[in-house]
């Protein structure tokens, strides 16, 4: 408990200085500045039909001078490709140079004969994965820094510009890698692939992982931006700087958690080069993406991310402990160790420990409800810091109804949202003892369009 204290304060801390150096940024000037980075935005489309027509207009109406959008259908098997040929009429192209990076065949490359998505290219593969598609992307790409996205983000008309400026400002290291905040999309109103109006969602479940995301973006990774060893840019929204990218290997194509893997492997390659670098995190509401609604795909999505994490950690176990790797190998890797793969089986280690008491009869049931009490509390009086630091910051819940429902939310997650996240991670355990190593459909339910 108190290293998630130590976290959030580090958390605050940072944010405040966050906003104390942006708040008289002017964006307009990077707009047109001729030293803005040129960027190719990659985005991985798997049966995507529901929302892919308002995501892409989405990328091809933000607030950048110099980028282009590289959407890869991953062989779909549903219309998505049929909607993005007759959306923006699409016609075959022939590629200058394609990149060394291994993937799936390429079916075709096309670009739109509309001059207003002039910069626009869509290419049609073979399926082989999001990690494949993402290694497609870049093998295209003709900028040197490529922002990886998911074709369901709906992102901030400015997040480009906010997103680059570290590429732009930190001159003793290299930046390799910048990362935005995610958030939740579900029941906010969304309008020619803008966000226009934000809401918290009427289903709990969703409306659970709201509060959740807060609690990760503005009271977690903030702290790891600050002491400089973070390990996780967000698949859903970052931007990579391609020449390590393409140094290090591309995208891992055997593991579910290629987001994570990708930033410590080019952290790695860094740090064995003894090369002066560092991962930055804009803590602003950059990316809006739909999260699960049901409980089959929730657990699809958590049991993955479990799968992932265990690929990383064991294929990285190297920097485990190890000085050599400094903050990264004795703080960062220790930590997600422990508090994110131990974590849930220590819980159900835990849970069948109490069992056993009981039905033992040796349960000191004073001092388990007393620590059950404490804690609950700890639980919630976390998830109102969490609200009063997005009251205090950017505020994107406007509506005092929204407030109190996220409030409500964080007195029931200990008991509804918490239990269904163990169970999700353990089946991560299992799934991949027995050798599971599908990605999982993900199925679309769209965004609330006006």
């Amino acid at each position: 408990m108190s290293s998630y204290l130590y976290l959030a304060y580090l958390s605050v801390k940072e944010l405040k200085a966050y906003l104390k150096r942006n708040s008289f940024e002017n964006y307009e000037v990077l707009l047109s500045s001729e030293y803005a980075p040129f960027l190719s935005i990659i985005a991985p489309a798997y049966n995507e039909g529901f929302t892919i027509e308002e995501n892409v207009k989405s990328l091809l109406s933000l607030n950048y001078n110099h980028y282009e959008v590289i959407v890869v259908n991953d062989g779909s098997k549903d219309n998505s490709m049929e909607i993005l040929q007759s959306t923006y009429d699409l016609i075959p192209m022939e590629l200058d140079k394609i990149g060394s990076i291994p993937t799936k065949n390429i079916k075709g490359v096309y670009q739109s004969q509309n001059p207003a998505f002039n910069k626009l290219i869509v290419v049609n593969k073979e399926n082989g994965g999001k990690a494949d598609a993402l290694n497609v992307g870049i093998n295209i790409s003709k900028h040197p820094y490529v922002v990886c996205i998911d074709v369901d983000c709906i992102l901030d008309k400015d997040a480009l510009l906010k997103l680059v400026k570290p590429f732009m400002e930190t001159s003793h290291k290299r930046v390799i890698a910048t990362g935005g905040v995610v958030r939740i999309a579900n029941q906010c109103i969304i309008q020619d692939g803008r966000l226009i109006e934000v809401n918290i969602p009427d289903k709990l479940m969703p409306r659970i992982q709201v509060l959740e995301y807060l609690r990760s973006f503005l009271l977690g990774r903030m702290a790891w931006e600050r002491l400089d060893g973070l390990l996780l840019i967000s698949g859903a929204f970052g931007a990579f700087d391609k020449e390590i990218v393409i140094a290090a290997g591309g995208y891992n194509t055997k593991t579910v958690g290629e987001d994570m893997e990708l930033v410590v492997r080019m952290r790695r390659y860094m740090h064995e080069r003894k090369l002066a670098y560092t991962v930055s995190y804009i803590p602003d509401p950059l990316c809006w993406t739909e999260a699960p609604e049901t409980l089959e795909i929730f657990m699809k999505q958590r049991s993955r991310w479990m799968r992932g994490t265990i690929e990383t950690l064991w294929a990285h176990r190297i920097m485990f402990l190890n000085p050599k790797y400094k903050l990264l190998g004795l703080i960062s890797v220790p930590y997600w160790t422990f508090f994110e793969f131990f974590a849930p089986l220590a819980e159900v280690i835990g849970l069948l420990a109490t069992l056993y008491f009981i039905l033992a009869g040796t349960m000191n049931w004073h001092y388990f409800f007393l620590l059950m009490i404490f804690v609950y509390s700890f639980a919630i009086l976390f998830s109102i810091l969490t609200l009063f630091t997005e009251e205090r910051t950017y505020h994107k819940y406007t509506k005092v109804d929204d407030f109190l429902k996220l409030l409500g939310a964080a007195f029931i997650e200990p008991f509804y949202f918490h239990p269904l996240s163990v169970i999700s991670a353990f089946k991560g355990y299992i799934d991949k003892i027995k050798g599971t190593h599908s990605w999982g459909e993900m199925t679309r339910k769209g965004f609330n369009k006006k």
